[in-house]
């Protein structure tokens, strides 16, 4: 591979998805992020991790950011490199309802990308990340950035539309220490669910859309982010997290389940802030973050 890129730093964010009523298509990317260096090498797959997931996660073909190069290399129809190492700092919390598995598909298939000498479209690598994470609404905002509605065309390709964010809307999310899989959680979802509960998130969706792109009022926040469609089936599996949201709400606080959580995202509002905090208490750390308007980013260093 002479003469092409040989390393790229890659920036991705953390993204709350389904905020509610938007279930499997609304999504929020966060000012948390994960870095990771790619280089082309020799020989072997060699991955060190500073941060989340430090100790824990695969380091040779079997770590998801490998993987997702692998797969981008072969849709580009490239011949796999000799090697691939990687550097990962990562802060994003794993198994906690804040897209990690998106961030790292994302970061790996943007990485290939820029490594590559094949051609990957911005709709292509799109398709390709929300192929390898099962479902759109994570890997949307993860890649575009602000806030993100994702669905699926005729044919199955996804698609997504970026809105921006009223800029009052404060992200805040409150971590606990125990972690939830995506499909231990999706396990507890039912085949089907009364009409009247899918029309009420179908206006609550509508709402929350032009709450927080144009009134993020905490009395219309908090109506806009009711859900009847996954929050009540998957309590069971974290009730921890269905019982601060719920003592949240009683105070007025816009709060969800963080894509399948047990994370809890709330939207601070200037006349809600002070009542956050009496509800939490010592076993959930919280962090007061912004919209991350850009989403992933490519950096190629320079040469010397």
């Amino acid at each position: 591979m002479s003469g092409e890129k040989h390393m790229v730093n890659i920036r991705v964010p953390a993204t709350s998805a389904n905020l509610g009523p938007g279930f499997d298509s609304l999504g929020l990317a966060l000012t948390l992020h994960d870095d990771v260096e790619a280089e082309l090498t020799g020989p072997g797959v060699e991955v060190t991790v500073e941060g989340e997931g430090a100790g824990e996660l695969d380091l040779g073909e079997g770590h998801l950011i490998v993987k997702a190069m692998r797969k981008a290399f072969d849709r580009m129809g490239m011949k796999q490199p000799e090697g691939i190492r990687l550097r990962c700092r990562n802060r994003i919390p794993h198994a906690r309802g804040l897209g990690s598995s998106s961030a790292a598909i994302c970061a790996g298939i943007l990485a290939a990308r820029a490594l590559g000498t094949g051609e990957l479209s911005d709709d292509e690598v799109f398709a390709l990340a929300t192929e390898m994470e099962g479902h759109p609404d994570n890997v949307a905002p993860c890649l575009a950035g602000g806030l993100t509605i994702a669905w699926t065309h005729q044919g199955g390709s996804p698609r997504m539309v970026k809105l921006v964010p009223d800029a009052r809307i404060r992200p805040v999310v409150l971590v606990p220490a125990t972690r939830l899989s995506t499909e231990a959680a999706r396990g507890l979802l039912p085949k089907d669910v009364p009409h009247k509960d899918a029309s009420f998130n179908a206006g609550r969706a509508a709402l929350l859309i032009a709450a927080l792109t144009q009134r993020p009022e905490r009395g219309l926040l908090l109506a806009a982010t009711e859900d009847r469609l996954h929050q009540d089936y998957r309590a069971p599996a974290m009730r921890a997290s269905a019982d601060l949201v719920e003592r949240l709400r009683a105070v007025g606080v816009p709060a969800v389940v963080s894509g399948a959580g047990p994370t809890i995202l709330a939207f601070s509002t200037s006349d809600s802030q002070d009542l956050i905090a009496p509800e939490v208490g010592n076993d959930w750390h919280i962090q007061l973050l912004d919209v991350d308007p850009d989403g992933a980013t490519v950096q190629v260093p320079e040469t010397r």
